[in-house]
């Protein structure tokens, strides 16, 4: 059973990851932009104005106006800096989903009720005017509430990512697993990576740079994405989308599989191998246009790849790896040959990662590409004729759960 605590964690970044995605793509101009983790969580720029926005998820808290007091001083702190130096003023907005207590707060915050409740508190028994210590006057306090929005009505977690999955629909005319699977695991991506930028000036993005950023024909998950969403279900949907009934089609697939060395067991790295060549292989006589995988081991040992090759041949699995004769170099014109009935080759092992671009080249055939990796996706292809899967797995255990 997962711990309560930390999937309200990992909801938390994914809820305000989510926010920032829902941002941009709300902008109506290409041209503006979102800052991450700038003033606030985001900053918006538009054409009007710019906007400093704070998004929180509090799915088991009842809110009061001490969840927000700080944020809220913080805002005003800039507000107040903008004045006294002379800056174009912005806009504030608190952005927050509570389990209940929406009603404490009015429909019209007052500067009485911003003092007493947001700016009166106490620090070490010490009773704190915050707006006594910025020397801000109540016309101020005006004018800082007509540029702040407080909105603590936010969308539930599941409605907020529903609707960037229509967005997405909308967007790119895809289909709702296209857009869950495809563009928002790569629109996470691309805002996990604004957000660990260390400038500012690489924490932004424009909408049109977003856009075309996260528009790649190839899947990516994260372990985050499994934690939260739950393996199982993940699994599923992957099998359901991309492994099931694929047999029939003569399509040339390439598995490209990372292995951990510090668990590494040849046993289950076979198994692996011999479910994907009874899966993607036809070879039948009345099969008009046979087939079989290319399979690539990624982070195998010289040594351990010439004895799992070992294995294999002892064991009857037909092969080839494109080496067609003893002291030869590889020549991808050996290990494209059209497998069938009467050479039985099922498998194409592939030993280096350099020769699978060269094996591309040599195919013109509708080709398909499934990468696993550990930690980081170790092949690269910018091919938009060729579908290219990255999936993370967090075990070799975990393929066969896939496939």
């Amino acid at each position: 059973m997962r711990d309560r605590t930390a999937i309200n964690t990992i909801k938390g970044y994914f809820y305000q990851f989510d926010y920032s995605i829902l941002t941009i793509l709300e902008l109506r101009e290409n041209t503006e932009t979102v800052t991450i983790e700038g003033i606030e969580d985001i900053d918006i720029s538009e054409l009007e104005s710019d906007t400093a926005a704070q998004c929180k998820y509090y799915a088991s808290t009842e809110y009061n106006h001490s969840e927000i007091a700080s944020a809220i001083r913080f805002m005003l702190s800039d507000f107040k800096q903008r004045i006294d130096f002379g800056n174009e003023l912005i806009h504030y907005k608190l952005y927050g989903y509570y389990q209940k207590g929406q009603e404490k707060l009015p429909t019209i915050v007052t500067i009485e009720f911003l003092k007493e409740h947001f700016l009166t508190y106490t620090h070490k028994k010490v009773k704190i005017l915050y707006h006594e210590d910025l020397h801000i006057t109540d016309d101020q306090l005006q004018e800082f509430l007509s540029h702040l929005q407080i909105d603590i009505n936010a969308k539930e977690f599941e409605q907020q990512t529903q609707e960037i999955y229509l967005r997405l629909q909308e967007q790119y005319g895809c289909t709702p697993f296209e857009a869950e699977h495809y563009y928002y695991n790569n629109a996470l991506k691309v805002i996990k990576g604004l957000a660990t930028s260390k400038s500012i000036e690489d924490r932004r993005i424009c909408r049109w740079d977003f856009i075309n950023s996260i528009d790649k024909k190839e899947l990516l998950f994260n372990q985050w994405f499994y934690f939260f969403k739950g393996e199982r279900e993940v699994f599923k949907k992957l099998r359901r989308e991309h492994f099931t009934n694929l047999n029939v089609l003569p399509i040339e697939r390439f598995f490209l599989i990372e292995v951990d060395r510090t668990d590494y067991s040849r046993a289950e790295l076979k198994e692996v191998i011999l479910i994907i060549s009874s899966k993607w292989s036809k070879l039948s006589q009345r099969t008009p246009n046979p087939f079989c995988p290319y399979i690539y081991i990624n982070n195998l040992e010289s040594d351990e790849l010439i004895a799992l090759k070992t294995d294999l041949y002892q064991e009857g699995v037909g092969f080839i790896d494109g080496v067609p004769f003893n002291g030869a170099d590889f020549n991808p014109k050996s290990i494209a040959i059209c497998a069938n009935y009467h050479n039985q080759i099922k498998i194409k092992l592939i030993d280096k990662l350099d020769y699978i671009n060269l094996i591309l080249k040599e195919i013109t055939k509708t080709k398909e590409i499934y990468q696993f990796y550990l930690d980081r996706p170790y092949y690269e292809l910018n091919d938009p004729r060729i579908k290219h899967i990255m999936i993370q797995n967090l075990k070799l255990k975990n393929v066969k759960e896939i496939i």
